[in-house]
């Protein structure tokens, strides 16, 4: 039995300015594939080790990944869309296919780009074809990807940590179907809801006990996957919004029964879904309330420059507002590759004058004029082995600069400024040990994110707060003009 693979990662945030190009994706084929995915915990990860449990040859043939931005480019879709399935032809006589797709992937010519893939494959293989295909959580999963594949399988938690699990998951099913041991048939169920994005914390209330019942009805006889989408709310498409995708053993009646049952009780959580988050203002106030009482560290989360659903990382705002309230002992990071170039062009000792962040567009603030010394210059390369937020194993963030600025008065500490050249997500506490800066230590740490820091973050902290800052991720969706989504969208209701 011989089994191909295709992987094609991208959160298309499509109120981030401008578009991404081709030249955004990482492109891995073969052995490459293998061993950037050996030892991490991606679904990847899970289809190599499945086939190993499953006994059958694996063939990884394509892989795509970018970090969350804007829409992609219509050449760059077609390009993409062109190698996987020329790769997955090139793999040979194969009896099934196992596709890895994001699920909020938005280009300038498909809207739902993921369904897209998932079609031309289907076309060039054929109705007979076995296709299994997982997806993020963070997806807009419309009726269309569900009628291309044989089966769907959804990670179950944010922060994702059981991408490892969903891969092997969705490799016993192909197995099966090949082994005529299964026959897969699928429920779908599209809710007209949205879930914000900050309630989208899987192991805490309100979803906690509804995501954990997923896995009780997979021990159902007969129940092959259950799934819910988190839905993703920066994309202004027409299949934005919460899901349910059941799939079982030849049984509709049964699939039927379960996914209606999960949309009753997930659309009946919605009066648990109200939001209110404080301003910058008073987040930065609360984080130095507390560091002052010894509960440290304290976590400032900038949710609207949050790198993982797209934003510029170069926000400004909690900047702006931990120097006006003359804060110590924190670190903030930022996408800034000009100001990285002038620290190493001063060098490791120097003290110099710059202006930082707030550069890419003006939804995410001003620069900001700091003075600090240059503390260290590092290639962005770190490895984070536990199981973290997206699974991966090396992180790069790019040639980077730590500046160290003195306390605004005596007896205070030192805060650091961490200026990378390319944009990276807070998944992983590595991305600042690699600098020489032990979280623990600090007494406000900053991350521009929504749930995913959490894995990292939480054994380590003394709480947190979540910051309403503007930007390209910002929670309240009223800040933003949707056009394509369906109407009455519940969670788009009831804002200022």
């Amino acid at each position: 039995m011989k089994i191909a693979t295709g992987h094609i990662i991208h959160e298309s945030n499509t109120f981030a300015p401008g578009t991404t190009p081709l030249g955004a994706f990482v492109i891995r084929r073969g052995d490459e594939i293998v061993r950037e995915h050996t030892g991490a915990h991606t679904e990847v990860t899970g289809f190599l080790e499945g086939a190993v449990t499953h006994v059958f040859e694996l063939a990884p043939m394509f892989s795509a990944t970018a970090t969350p931005s804007a829409i992609v480019t219509a050449g760059a879709f077609d390009w993409l869309a062109d190698e996987l399935v020329s790769a997955l032809r090139a793999a040979g006589k194969i009896d099934g296919i196992l596709l890895a797709l994001h699920g909020a992937f938005v280009s300038e010519n498909h809207p739902n780009a993921d369904a897209e893939f998932a079609r031309r494959v289907r076309e060039a293989f054929g109705p007979d074809m076995p296709i299994v295909l997982t997806h993020d959580p963070h997806s807009s999963i419309g009726e269309d990807v569900v009628r291309q594949v044989n089966a769907l399988v959804i990670y179950k938690t944010n922060p994702h940590l059981d991408q490892r699990q969903i891969g092997l998951q969705a490799a016993g099913i192909i197995a099966g179907m090949v082994r005529g041991a299964v026959k897969p048939v699928m429920a779908y169920r599209s809710l007209p809801m949205m879930i914000n994005i900050v309630h989208q914390h899987t192991s805490a209330p309100p979803l906690r006990d509804l995501w954990r019942a997923l896995q009780v009805y997979e021990q159902q006889a007969g129940v092959l996957a259950a799934s819910m989408s988190l839905c993703y709310q920066y994309s202004d498409v027409p299949a934005m919004g919460n899901a349910v995708v059941v799939v079982t053993d030849n049984n509709q009646a049964q699939a039927d029964a379960i996914a209606d049952e999960l949309a009753a009780k997930l659309w009946a959580l919605r009066e648990e879904l109200a939001v209110h988050i404080p301003t910058v203002h008073d987040a930065v106030a609360q984080a130095m309330d507390a560091a002052q009482q010894k509960q440290t560290p304290q976590v400032i989360v900038d949710i609207g420059d949050n790198v993982g659903g797209g934003s510029a990382a170069d926000g400004t705002f909690i900047l702006t507002e931990l120097l006006a309230q003359r804060a110590d002992g924190w670190v903030v990071t930022l996408a800034d590759p000009k100001a990285v170039q002038a620290c190493t062009m001063a060098g490791i000792g120097a003290t110099l004058s710059l202006d930082v962040g707030g550069a890419t567009d003006e939804m995410h603030g001003a620069p900001v004029r700091v003075t600090g010394r240059v503390k260290c210059l590092h290639d962005g390369r770190y490895e984070e082995r536990a199981a973290r937020h997206g699974g991966v194993r090396w992180g790069n963030q790019g040639l980077c600069a730590l500046l160290e600025l003195a306390a605004p008065a005596p007896g205070g500490e030192a805060s650091y400024i961490l200026l990378t050249t390319a944009r990276a997500a807070p998944m992983s506490l590595h991305q600042l040990q690699s600098v020489g800066i032990e979280p623990g230590y600090m007494k406000i740490l900053t991350v521009k994110a929504a749930i995913a820091w959490k894995a990292a973050y939480e054994p380590i902290m003394a709480g947190f707060v979540v910051a309403d800052t503007p930007g390209a991720t910002q929670v309240n969706p009223k800040r933003w003009h949707y056009r394509n989504v369906r109407k009455n969208l519940f969670g788009l209701e009831g804002w200022p």
